[in-house]
């Protein structure tokens, strides 16, 4: 680890997400998209495997911001970075990572993994820049929806949310195949970004090739 960070402030977004507030280190820079590795400062976590986490504010702001969902059945980091406090370090390291801004195009996410991808549209909001972008956002219930309400102010009717467990007014009610694909894109040829649980990932990167997109326009974690 490269870092070590303070945690200035811990708040909920969801019923199992929270969004932490922690110190920048003096220097530190990233590419919207990118995630470093995080380590809990204590004894017994440090010597623990990191996990990956995206910084989901502006690379001009003075904090960092994570927005982290808690995996109470795993009992392992997530579970544990729930229970800290302000004032608790984390030991961090430099950024990483394929997903960044290529061009105009769609966003397609499950779950957490749409970290990255706010992180970039609210760049490209602040300079003016979202015109020409769409956002798919799956998640399993309406209450799993993080940053709905700043996500449909950026995008307006260019986002769009479906809950595949759960019928509710307002939200689709659909898995993202290849066929919900098809139904709600009509331009092939700009850029996909995806990113979620690693069979979504493969089944939305081959559902996008089957439907025309070429390798190099298709931008995820490698």
């Amino acid at each position: 680890m490269t870092h070590i960070v303070t945690i200035l402030m811990i708040e909920f977004v969801t019923h199992d997400v929270k969004r932490f507030v922690v110190s920048k280190p003096e220097g530190f820079t990233w590419q919207p998209g990118q995630g470093v590795t995080l380590v809990i400062n204590q004894p017994k976590w440090v010597e623990e495997e990191g996990r990956p986490f995206t910084p989901t504010g502006l690379t001009s702001d003075r904090v960092l911001e994570f927005i982290i969902k808690r995996y109470a059945e795993h009992q392992a980091v997530t579970d544990r970075l729930h229970t800290l406090r302000p004032g608790d370090e984390l030991l961090m390291s430099d950024p990483f990572g394929t997903i960044t801004y290529k061009g105009p195009g769609t966003f397609i996410a499950a779950g957490a993994g749409m970290t990255p991808f706010l992180a970039i549209i609210r760049q490209l909001a602040s300079e003016n820049k979202l015109t020409g972008h769409r956002l798919l956002f799956a998640n399993k219930t309406p209450a799993d929806i993080f940053c709905e309400k700043e996500l449909c102010y950026f995008l307006g009717d260019q986002c769009l949310l479906t809950c595949t467990r759960k019928q509710s007014p307002g939200y689709d009610n659909h898995r993202i195949n290849k066929a919900y694909l098809a139904e709600n894109i009509t331009d092939f040829n700009s850029y996909f970004y995806v990113c979620g649980p690693n069979i979504f990932v493969e089944e939305i990167k081959e559902a996008l090739v089957e439907l025309g997109v070429r390798s190099d326009q298709l931008v995820l974690e490698e």
